[in-house]
C-alpha cells in the first residue's frame, strides 16, 4: 500500500511516501523552496503545505495522487482544547481552521486526490512513530518531546510488536520544548530555529542556576514533568536579537541545559521502570538536543538509545505515513538512512556544470582527488547521492575540512557566516572511532550523539573539539557509504588521521544546499576551494 506523509502545521514541512511499509522518499519543503524552516511557525501560516516536497515524493516513485492509499496529515483538530493554555491567544483559532480544512487544501495542491484519502494523526504519535516505527530495532520504549502539539507536549509509551501503548503525556502549558525555545530568545536567537546555539553555548559558562532551576521545572514522577512561569532575567538581562551575549548568559544557558538533561533522565528512569524495555527511541524538537542524548545513552537505564535523524516537526511526516502503513496491515521496516531526498545522475549534473560554464574536470578517483585537497587544507563543497533528510549534513551535501588546522573552524565559520562560538563536527571511520571518542555510542551515523575527545587526539584534530573537550560525531562505515569511506581512508594515508571536518553545505539563514544550482550559487558566492559534485571536480580559479 502507498501512503504519503504530511507536516505542516507549525514548522519544517515536509511530505514523506511509505511503500508497502518501506520508506520511499522524504524530504523538507525548505529544500525546495529555499526558505529556512520552510516558514515560521506561526498560527497564520498553517495553511502553507509542502507542495514541492509532496510532489517530488510522488514522482520519486512514479505515482500519482490518486493511487495514493492515504495522506497522513501529521495534527489532529479534534484533540485541540479551545483557549486552552500553551496556544497562540487570538490567532489560534486560524491554525485550527486550516488543519480542519486540510484535507481540501491538500485535494488542491495535489489534483487527483481524494480528501477522504487525508487522515488526521496526532502530532505526538506521529512523532512516536516517526522513532518507534523507524528505528533499527524491534520493540521498544519511546520518549517524545516537543514545543508542543495539539494539547499537550510529551508522550512517552513503548511500542510491542509495531502497536504504541501510550503510558503518559504532559498536558499544556508545561513543556521543555517551549522553555528552552524561551530562553533561545530570552539570549537574542530565533525560537524555533537557534535552540541548538544556545546548546553550544552552554559549554562555554557553568550551570550556577541549576539550584533555583530545579524549583521551577521537574519531573512529577507520574511521567510528566512541570514548568513554572521563570522570569529569564533574575537570572541574566535580556539580549536583543543578534546583539553580544556574556559570561552570565553563558552560564544561563549550562544552567537550563543542566536542567533539561535531569528532568530528561528522570522522565527515561520512570519509562524504563514502567516498560522493562532496554532499547530507547526519541523524537521531538527536544529530542535534536545531542548533549542530552548523550546523558540519556550514558546514565539512564536504557542499553541501547536511537535518534529519529528527523527528530523534529519534519519526521512527522514519516511518522504519519509509516503510523498509517501499521494501522492498513503493512509490515513496517526501519528506515535505510537519512539519505532520502533528491539525488541526480551524472549526467544531469554535467549538464548544469555545462550551462554554468563552469571549468570542471572528472578526476580517475573523486575520493582520491578530495582526500588529496583536503590535506593541502583546502575547504572543500561535498555534494554527492541523495540529500538528507532533517537538519544535519550527513556526508551528502557538506563542507569539508582539514580537522589539524585550529584555524579551520573560524575558516568555516566565516565561510557559513555564522557565530564564532559555533562548533564544527568530525566525520570518522567507524571502525577508528572508539580509539578517538568515548561515552556516546558508537555507531553513530546520524550526528546526534557529542563524545569526549581522547586527551592524546585533541592537539592532532583540534577543529572538531569543542571547547568543553566533546565532539558531535558522525560515523562512516564502508558498507553504508563506500565513497566517504574512500575518502576517509585516503585522507587518512596523506594524513594519518582518520577524521575530516563536516558542516552543513549552506550558508548562514539558508537552507542546506538540495540541488545542483544551490551547490553552484553556494560555490560561486563563499570562500570555498573546491567543489565535488558527483564525479566532477570544480576548482576556485586563483
Amino acid at each position: 500500500m502507498r501512503f504519503l506523509g504530511i507536516n505542516a502545521i507549525f514548522h519544517d514541512p515536509s511530505a514523506a511516501l511509505v511503500v508497502d511499509g518501506r520508506t520511499v522518499a522524504a524530504a523538507e519543503e525548505e529544500r525546495f523552496s529555499r526558505r529556512k524552516h520552510g516558514k515560521r511557525p506561526l498560527a497564520f501560516s498553517a495553511w502553507e503545505l509542502p507542495e514541492m516536497a509532496a510532489t517530488w515524493c510522488l514522482e520519486k516513485a512514479g505515482l500519482r495522487p490518486e493511487d495514493l492509499d492515504g495522506v497522513a496529515y501529521s495534527y489532529d483538530p479534534a484533540l485541540v482544547v479551545e483557549n486552552g493554555p500553551g496556544q497562540d491567544g487570538a490567532w489560534e483559532m486560524l491554525r485550527t481552521a486550516y488543519a480542519v480544512r486540510a484535507p481540501a487544501f491538500l485535494a488542491t495542491a495535489l489534483p487527483g486526490l481524494d480528501p477522504a484519502q487525508v487522515k488526521f494523526v496526532p502530532h505526538h504519535i506521529a512523532h512516536a512513530a516517526s522513532a518507534g516505527l523507524a528505528a533499527p530495532f524491534g520493540d521498544c520504549a519511546v520518549l517524545v518531546c516537543d514545543g508542543r502539539g495539539e494539547a499537550v507536549s510529551h508522550l512517552a509509551g513503548a511500542y510491542r510488536d509495531g502497536e504504541l501503548t501510550i503510558l503518559a503525556s504532559q498536558t499544556l502549558p508545561h513543556s521543555l520544548g517551549l522553555m528552552y525555545e524561551d530562553v533561545t530568545e530570552h539570549l537574542g536567537f530565533l525560537r524555533s530555529s537557534d535552540e541548538y546555539k544556545v546548546m553550544a553555548m552552554a559549554s562555554y559558562g557553568t550551570p550556577k542556576h541549576l539550584p533555583a532551576l530545579r524549583e521551577l521545572i521537574g519531573a512529577t514522577g507520574d511521567g510528566g514533568f512541570h514548568v513554572g512561569p521563570v522570569d529569564w532575567n533574575v537570572f541574566a538581562k535580556q539580549v536583543q536579537r543578534g546583539g553580544a551575549w556574556n559570561g552570565e548568559h553563558a552560564d544561563l544557558a549550562a544552567s537550563v541545559q543542566a536542567r533539561l538533561e535531569e528532568v530528561l533522565l528522570d522522565l527515561a528512569a520512570w519509562l524504563h521502570d514502567r516498560t522493562g524495555l532496554d532499547r530507547l527511541a526519541l523524537a521531538g524538537g527536544v529530542a535534536l538536543n545531542c548533549v542530552a542524548n548523550t546523558r540519556l545513552f550514558d546514565r539512564s537505564p536504557f542499553r541501547e538509545v536511537w535518534v529519529q535523524p528527523a527528530a523534529g516537526d519534519s519526521g512527522t511526516a514519516l511518522g504519519g505515513a509509516l503510523h498509517l502503513a501499521r494501522t492498513y496491515g503493512d509490515p513496517v521496516a526501519p528506515m535505510p538512512g537519512a539519505d532520502l531526498g533528491r539525488g541526480f545522475t551524472d549526467a544531469e549534473l554535467a549538464a548544469w556544470l555545462d550551462v554554468a560554464q563552469i571549468p570542471y574536470s572528472r578526476p580517475p578517483d573523486i575520493a582520491v582527488a578530495v582526500a588529496d585537497a583536503l590535506a593541502q587544507d583546502r575547504i572543500v563543497a561535498w555534494f554527492q547521492g541523495r540529500s538528507e533528510y532533517g537538519p544535519r549534513a550527513l556526508g551528502r551535501r557538506s563542507l569539508l575540512a582539514h580537522p589539524g588546522n585550529p584555524r579551520n573552524t573560524e575558516r568555516l565559520n566565516d565561510v557559513k557566516g555564522r557565530e564564532q562560538f559555533r562548533p564544527v563536527a568530525p566525520m570518522v571511520l567507524e571502525n577508528r572511532a572508539a580509539e578517538i571518542f568515548s561515552r556516546g555510542p558508537v555507531p553513530s551515523p546520524y550526528m546526534l550523539f557529542v563524545h569526549d575527545v581522547a586527551p592524546v587526539w585533541r592537539d592532532r584534530i583540534p577543529a572538531v573539539v569543542h571547547v568543553d573537550g566533546t565532539a558531535r560525531i558522525q560515523t562512516v562505515s564502508a558498507g553504508r557509504d563506500p565513497l566517504m569511506a574512500s575518502v576517509l581512508n585516503a585522507f587518512e594515508s596523506l594524513t594519518g588521521l582518520p577524521v575530516i571536518v563536516n558542516t552543513s553545505l549552506n550558508t548562514a539563514g539558508r537552507p542546506m544546499v538540495d540541488d545542483p544550482r544551490d551547490a553552484l550559487e553556494c560555490f560561486g558566492s563563499a570562500p570555498v576551494d573546491v567543489l565535488a559534485i558527483g564525479p566532477f571536480l570544480v576548482r576556485r580559479s586563483v
